[in-house]
């Protein structure tokens, strides 16, 4: 056997090893998240948990959208209307 395929099997049974690492955390993660599922789904208030969570999700998806499409607004655009409202608010104090 040469060394390139000795090196061509550490690197399939590396990435094997990885895929069964990756497999096995996403497995446990699944199960602690039935678990706590399994808790929430006794607890008398679910409705209200149901209802806050969702709040919390609606607002999450907000600034998740808000970070990835908005266009941030022109730095002088932004001054120029600060000075606009402060000599309009100027002259109505005057």
């Amino acid at each position: 056997m040469t060394d390139a395929t000795r090196r061509g099997r550490g690197r399939e049974e590396r990435a094997v090893l990885v895929a069964a690492g990756l497999a096995d955390l996403a497995v446990s993660t699944i199960s602690s998240a039935v678990g706590g599922l399994r808790g929430l789904l006794g607890r008398s208030d679910t409705a209200d948990l149901v209802r806050d969570v969702e709040g919390d999700l609606q607002a999450r998806g907000r600034l998740a959208l808000d970070r990835y499409t908005r266009v941030p607004p022109a730095h002088l655009e932004v001054l120029a209307q600060q000075v606009k409202a402060r000599r309009t608010a100027d002259a109505g104090d005057a």
